[in-house]
């Protein structure tokens, strides 16, 4: 009896060290394989952010030169497509998220995304040098996207025909929930093919996101401003209603119609990469990268500059 007392003690003992043994083995799969500043992580831009984000991730991995931040620019649809893969840890769009897709990743993908407002952009409204108007109202810039023509009959030029953050934009807010005809539309692959189609095309209007044309210190968006002209759009809500280009200060004061913002939207319920990415965002050197990029900090408050829009 004592030694089938002894025996059985001793396999029930192994049966509690190789369980500990496969928990461990387990836990260590499930340990996070990046720190705040080091490891490999995937994320996703919306397009229209490219110039600044760039900028951002430079700086950030020249900081930590041990993290690996992986981008892909796309339209702001697939970017938050890109939340309900298991590889892409963050993406960069022009939206929070509404109350149903929160329900949704909680739910079915049991996480709590977070996000926040990083900075605040605007969609520039670019005619060709030689079109005989550069002012606009509201109400005239949604008629041209209706095909009604008005001052002349401008051709709109966005981004892609769906899917993008530009478009949804103009449909949200320049057409109050309504929409234009595509065949009215022309499609350029991204935006540096809106801001190349307008410069060679006088009848073009195109739409693209202040960051790829409003800071007349880089030496790419100072040759694309000399090609093309930002105009200027009436603020009805303004005393006086003055007719206000997208520039940083009118940005702030939302002065210009057309203003939006750079949100992130994360699901890292752990101190990784993706959060050391978004402190770095957050704090000084990074919103002191969207002040220099002409966009608004959202969370730092900066003097911002008012630029000359030729």
């Amino acid at each position: 009896m004592s030694r089938l007392y002894t025996w059985g003690w001793a396999v029930l003992c192994g049966v509690i060290m190789v369980s500990c043994k496969q928990q461990g083995g387990e836990a260590g799969l499930e340990k996070p394989a990046d720190s705040l500043s080091a490891g490999r992580i995937n994320i996703s831009v919306d397009e229209s952010f490219r110039p600044v984000m760039e900028e951002e991730l430079k700086v950030f991995r020249s900081s930590n030169p041990r993290a690996d931040i992986r981008v892909s620019y796309k339209p702001e649809a697939e970017c938050l497509k890109d939340l309900q893969q298991d590889s892409v840890r963050m993406v960069f769009v022009t939206r929070e998220l509404t109350q149903e897709e929160e329900a949704y990743y909680k739910d079915r993908l049991k996480y709590d995304p977070v996000y926040e407002v990083l900075a605040y952009d605007a969609v520039a409204v670019l005619v060709n040098r030689t079109a005989p108007d550069s002012v606009f109202t509201r109400e005239e810039v949604a008629d041209i996207l209706r095909g009604k023509g008005g001052k002349m009959a401008y051709t709109p030029v966005f981004d892609g025909l769906n899917a993008t953050s530009t478009i949804r934009f103009a449909m949200d807010s320049i057409l109050k929930g309504g929409a234009f005809d595509p065949g009215h539309v022309f499609a350029a692959s991204n935006s540096t093919g809106v801001i190349e189609y307008v410069a060679s095309h006088p009848d073009a209007m195109g739409f693209v996101g202040v960051d790829w044309i409003g800071n007349p210190e880089d030496t790419l968006q100072a040759g694309y401003r000399d090609r093309v002209r930002i105009t200027a759009i009436r603020c009805d809500e303004c005393p006086g209603k003055p007719y206000v280009a997208p520039t940083q200060e009118k940005i702030l004061t939302k002065s210009y119609p057309f203003t939006r913002g750079l949100y992130y939207i994360k699901k890292e319920n752990y101190d990784g990469l993706g959060t050391g990415f978004v402190d770095f965002l957050k704090y000084q050197r990074g919103q002191l990268i969207f002040r220099r990029a002409y966009l608004v900090p959202a969370i730092m408050a900066f003097i911002v500059r008012d630029a000359k829009v030729q």
